[in-house]
């Protein structure tokens, strides 16, 4: 039952669209486009309808601005219906006004102008990865504010006799999915280069600040 379904619709698509093509082809013709160029009107309207409708879909999939593409839809839409319309005894084929004959000549050049910025029209932004997120927000975090006792910890500190080493430094903690997403460019960084990743090259890849990148790499080794 399904399959007839899908069957009829298809027929009435391509009557419709067959109907609709020799109506075209007639107004370009009686419009003084004479040979193959009366022929090429056609596909040129049915072209732009879908072309604005199949960007029209991809632009409200992705939440992007869909004026433009609104806008050469009803072009062509309003091209397809009028010449179906025109040609239904309404208007004398055999005498075409002139400004159904500018009309007419002048469609290539703005099916061409439409049917580029559908084409270039920018797309929408890539979607950032939960590791570069995680990094982002990581870097952009605000200090914290100073309070009374790390004013006193700011103060200068005498140096340690030689015979004491200096405390190690306190590396910031390193989200795990974070520490996955390193781990994957510094098995990428050795299958291509034979060499365990260093922690500048670490850095550099990940966008980390510095600090952060050293204790990644502590996570690594």
């Amino acid at each position: 039952m399904r399959s007839l379904r899908v069957d009829a619709v298809l027929v009435q698509a391509v009557i419709a669209g067959a109907l609709s093509f020799a109506h075209l082809h007639d107004l370009a013709a009686a419009a003084g486009q004479s040979g193959w160029k009366a022929w090429a009107y056609p596909i040129s309207v049915d072209l732009l309808l879908v072309a604005a409708w199949r960007r029209l879909r991809i632009l409200r999939t992705d939440g992007a601005p869909v004026r433009a593409a609104w806008l050469w839809f009803a072009v062509a839409l309003s091209a397809s219906l009028g010449a179906n319309v025109a040609t239904a005894g309404l208007l004398d084929l055999d005498h075409v006004p002139d400004w159904l004959s500018i009309l007419v000549a002048g469609w290539p050049a703005l099916a061409f102008l439409g049917g580029t910025l559908l084409v270039h029209a920018p797309g929408p932004r890539p979607q950032p990865t939960p590791a570069e997120t995680e990094a982002a927000s990581v870097e952009r975090a605000p200090a914290p504010e100073p309070t009374p006792d790390s004013v006193e910890a700011a103060e200068p500190v005498p140096a340690l006799p030689a015979s004491q080493s200096a405390p190690a430094p306190v590396l910031p903690a390193v989200p795990a999915a974070l520490v996955a997403h390193a781990r994957k460019v510094a098995d990428d960084h050795h299958a291509r280069t034979g060499t365990a990743i260093d922690t500048d090259t670490l850095r550099v890849r990940l966008g980390v600040p510095a600090q952060l990148a050293d204790a990644i790499a502590a996570q690594l080794a």
